[in-house]
């Protein structure tokens, strides 16, 4: 509690710190802003063209949307996946950039992988609100179900943090974390229905399959944007059980590092 405590009253520390993160994001950049656009649109394009025109597969059709569009499909998946993405690599390397201020002044640790969540947050409802624009353009009438995708955000970000906390710290003491997230990512990536429907995942592997969270996020999301219906209670309450777990076990792995992070850095 007097751990929540400290995180509550340093609150404008972690806004301090998020708007920091969102000025440094695209310093010196000439597009600045737009690369935030531009990154999913560009692997939207080289995924869509490699699977749906070279390897021939067919986005399914929405129910009851009716809307039946591989891109739009794609990039539904795409986003989620990317905010999961940057928020864990972001997160491993929060503590090592700030070493100075870590080593020279006392404030809650986590701050730093909380501000570091918060800027990939704005990143994806930017990335959301245009997604957004453009089904509305196409006919997939999406504002009933805008309330259910910010209830996904907020699990999500649960989700996020809870591994951020935990990769922050043991990229400390283990700096072969960062090379091995990046093979995991690869694997996780290829594990989540993204680039293909579920469909495609044989019956004897769906169950193993299934307990991938991302599994389920990336499935909620399509089910609110793509087909415009209520995501499965089972799935909500899976999701937000997995979240919530994940968030406790990154805060207790946190704390049991914390008090040795200086000398570490």
């Amino acid at each position: 509690m007097n751990r929540l405590s400290e995180l509550v009253e340093s609150r404008e520390l972690v806004v301090n710190l998020t708007l920091r993160e969102l000025r440094g994001k695209y310093k010196r950049s000439v597009l600045g802003w737009a690369w935030s656009l531009l990154n999913p649109l560009a692997s939207m394009a080289i995924f869509t063209m490699v699977f749906s025109y070279f390897l021939k597969i067919d986005a399914p059709k929405g129910v009851p949307s009716g809307l039946q569009s591989f891109p739009f499909y794609l990039l539904i998946g795409l986003l989620p996946w990317n905010y999961l993405s940057n928020g864990m690599n972001g997160s491993m390397g929060a503590l090592i950039a700030n070493s100075n201020l870590v080593k020279k002044v006392y404030f809650p640790r986590e701050v730093l992988i909380f501000a570091n969540v918060s800027s990939n947050i704005v990143t994806l409802l930017i990335e959301m609100g245009v997604l957004v624009v453009a089904l509305l353009v196409v006919g997939n009438f999406v504002l009933p179900w805008l309330v259910p995708v910010v209830l996904l955000i907020v699990i999500q970000t649960v989700f996020v943090l809870g591994i951020g906390l935990i990769l922050s710290v043991l990229n400390v003491y283990f700096r072969d974390v960062q090379h091995l997230i990046g093979i995991v990512l690869q694997l996780w990536f290829y594990a989540t229905p993204i680039v293909y429907p579920i469909t495609f995942v044989p019956a004897r592997v769906r169950t193993f399959y299934d307990l991938n969270p991302m599994v389920r996020f990336v499935e909620a999301y399509r089910d609110c944007l793509y087909d415009l219906h209520w995501p499965p209670l089972g799935d909500w309450a899976y999701l937000a059980g997995v979240a919530v777990l994940t968030l406790v076990v990154g805060a207790m792995v946190f704390a049991h590092f914390e008090p040795k992070l200086a000398e570490e850095l």
